[in-house]
C-alpha cells in the first residue's frame, strides 16, 4: 500500500477547493457467495453482509449478480460494475463551515468512534490520517490493520490502514471511514483526508470553507 503525499500544504491545494464539488459513490465490484463486495469512492472492495451498511448504502438482497441496496431510503439494484449515489439533497442540513486560520489552513473540532479528534483539511492527504498518539488516546489498535508504507516529504514512512466506524465534523457524520495511522511519531492534529472529504461537497468562498454531506 502506497499513499504519496506530503506535510507541506500547498496554496494550490486549497484554491482547489474554490469551486470544485466532489462526489463519492458506492460501487457493486462483485459478489462473494452471501456477501455483496461494495467500493465506496473508487476504494478497495469491502465484503457486506445482508443487512449491513457500507459508506451509506445497506445491502437488502443479493440476486445472482445483482444486489439490491438502500441508500437515502431508496431502494437500487446494483451489477457488477455499476454504482449509486445518494439524492443530492440527501443530508440537508449535514453540513459543517469552517474558518480559515488566515494562513489558508482550515482546521475543525470533532470526534472519531465519538472520541474527540483536532482536524486540519487536507485534499493531499489520500485517507483520514492520525499519529500513534491519537491512535492510541482513540483506542484503536494499529496491529488489526493492514500494514504498508506512505511517502511524506520526510520520506517513508510505517503505517496501518484501518476503517473508522464514525468521523463527526460540524453536523455531518459519516460511517466506516478509511484511515492510516502512523506506526510511530505524532501529528499535531489528525488529517481529514479524501476518504471523508470524497463524500461531501466542497465549497470555498474567500476563508470561509463549507463541507455538505453527499449521503
Amino acid at each position: 500500500m502506497q499513499e504519496k503525499r506530503g506535510w507541506h500544504f500547498m496554496p494550490w491545494l486549497l484554491l482547489a477547493l474554490s469551486s470544485v464539488s466532489l462526489a463519492a459513490d458506492v460501487g457493486l465490484a462483485g459478489v462473494m457467495g452471501s456477501k455483496a463486495m461494495l467500493t465506496l469512492g473508487g476504494g478497495d472492495p469491502e465484503a457486506v453482509a445482508i443487512g449491513q451498511s457500507y459508506g451509506g448504502a445497506r445491502v437488502v438482497a443479493i440476486q445472482g449478480d445483482q444486489v439490491i441496496v438502500e441508500i437515502d431510503g431508496r431502494r437500487r439494484p446494483l451489477k457488477v460494475g455499476q454504482h449509486a449515489v445518494g439524492n443530492a439533497g440527501a443530508g440537508e442540513g449535514s453540513k459543517a463551515i469552517l474558518t480559515s486560520d488566515g494562513q489558508g489552513h482550515f482546521y475543525a473540532n470533532g470526534t472519531i468512534n465519538g472520541r474527540s479528534a483536532r482536524f486540519l483539511v487536507d485534499t493531499g492527504a489520500t485517507m483520514v490520517s492520525l499519529g500513534a498518539g491519537d491512535a492510541k488516546r482513540l483506542g484503536l489498535d494499529p496491529a488489526k490493520g493492514k500494514r504498508g508504507y506512505s511517502q511524506t516529504a520526510n520520506g517513508q514512512v510505517e503505517v496501518s490502514k484501518l476503517t473508522l466506524d464514525s468521523v463527526q465534523v460540524g453536523d455531518i457524520t459519516l460511517h466506516q471511514v478509511d484511515a492510516i495511522v502512523h506506526a510511530s511519531g505524532d501529528l499535531p492534529f489528525a488529517l481529514l483526508g479524501m476518504s471523508f472529504l470524497n463524500r461531501t461537497e466542497m465549497v470555498r468562498d474567500g476563508d470561509t470553507l463549507t463541507l455538505r454531506r453527499r449521503y
